[in-house]
């Protein structure tokens, strides 16, 4: 760039930088700390004049935004009188005059658009959703029927539908096989495994018992006394190491 265009470059960027210091000196400062306070003389003044008085003649009276009118009249408890609200000064959904009536539809007015049918073109046949059909994260993990998994207490469960309630579609899978082989399991009984080995999923090793039943042998009471009184201390002596843990850490 030769120096004559640099220099004519430099002066429209001096020209510009000139003009904003002008337009910053010229707008005010925005002061909002020293906000001008109500005076009980102004809101005597604003009790007497808000239930009648426009808008626009309040904020020239106190020398405020509107905004700042509103929120004190609400903190005085002032409100517009009946008269003004039928006015015409008054905004029309506040006056309660219904606007937009003629616009409205009608109660049993058809649509314009009623019984046409729209075809697009193009390949959107191909490319919509099928009914049923899945996407997004539902459909990376969805599975078949027939899939199998293992819940966090060991439990082999098959998926049975794909309808229904999340948890109504997996099944375990020695249930299915004690009711293919026993029958329905009746109410108040569940099926357990002999061994206490949920893999072994066998009919040998499945057993129908009552729900009471499951909670006896499940319960410390069917143990000797002296049995019963190591299982109670070696519980009180573990939940001593967790809470020494828990304070350790917060140390």
């Amino acid at each position: 760039m030769s120096s004559k265009g640099k220099l004519k470059a430099g002066s429209i960027a001096q020209q510009a930088f000139d003009m904003a210091l002008a337009r910053l000196a010229s707008t005010p400062a925005r002061r909002t700390k020293d906000r001008k306070p109500w005076m009980p003389e102004d809101e005597d003044r604003l009790c007497a004049l808000y239930p009648d008085t426009p808008m626009p003649d309040l904020t020239k009276i106190f020398s405020r935004p509107y905004w700042q009118i509103y929120n004190k009249a609400y903190a005085l408890g002032i409100k517009r009188s009946e008269a003004y609200l039928a006015s015409e000064h008054a905004c029309r959904l506040r006056r309660d005059n219904n606007p937009g009536t003629g616009t409205r539809f009608q109660k049993g007015q058809p649509s314009w658009n009623k019984g046409v049918s729209y075809t697009a073109g193009g390949r959107s046949a191909e490319t919509r959703f099928k009914p049923g059909a899945l996407s997004g994260k539902a459909a990376l993990l969805h599975q078949p029927i027939g899939a199998e998994r293992i819940t966090k207490d060991g439990i082999r469960q098959r998926k049975i539908c794909d309808d229904g309630p999340p948890q109504r579609r997996w099944k375990s899978v020695h249930m299915i096989l004690w009711e293919e082989s026993s029958g329905a399991v009746p109410p108040g009984h569940i099926v357990v495994f002999r061994d206490k080995n949920t893999a072994n999923i066998e009919i040998d090793n499945l057993e129908l018992i009552t729900r009471a039943e499951n909670m006896r042998r499940n319960t410390i009471h069917r143990y000797p006394p002296e049995l019963k009184s190591t299982i109670r201390q070696l519980g009180k002596l573990k939940k001593a190491i967790s809470e020494a843990s828990n304070e350790k850490q917060d140390d």
